[in-house]
């Protein structure tokens, strides 16, 4: 399957109290076709042209093929927290797939079907036919989570 010539680029959003130490998309910075943005920002980008990745909203699919995405990056509580920011764009869920992601939160509980933010953007590209080479590369946890989810190899369109 070929990618559409002009997907505009991965929207990150990252909250200000992330640890960039910690953040899974951290190796992203620089990539093609990645944009980082610390939060609070105003984005200035077409709402017909981009869906959000989040919880409660349609299935991603084919019809979201040409789309950019919109990704929100901290914990749990905080991405919470952004949401109504990004609320006017469109928002698409995962299929259900497995985090290798240990889960060390003492003050909130994470969603089951929570997805660390690196995981979710591998799985958003696999399912739109995009090229996922490379982006697991530097996330600990890489072959677990494509072990958990009966992934062999990354897609290299």
């Amino acid at each position: 399957m070929e990618e559409p010539a002009d997907i505009p680029p991965t929207v990150i959003v990252v909250h200000p109290r992330e640890k960039r130490s910690k953040c899974s998309v951290e190796p992203l910075r620089g990539r093609p076709g990645f944009e980082f943005r610390t939060f609070p920002v105003k984005l200035d980008l077409s709402r017909e042209r981009y869906v959000r990745l989040g919880i409660g909203g349609p299935l991603l699919g084919p019809g979201d093929r040409a789309k950019g995405l919109l990704v929100l990056d901290a914990t749990w509580r905080l991405a919470a927290r952004m949401d109504a920011a990004y609320a006017d764009f469109e928002i698409r869920s995962l299929p259900l797939w497995r985090t290798a992601y240990p889960r060390t939160s003492k003050l909130t509980e994470d969603p089951d079907t929570g997805l660390a933010t690196i995981e979710a953007i591998y799985l958003a590209f696999h399912v739109l036919g995009r090229s996922t080479e490379g982006l697991l590369d530097h996330y600990r946890w890489a072959r677990e989570f494509l072990e958990l989810n009966g992934i062999t190899e990354p897609r290299t369109q």
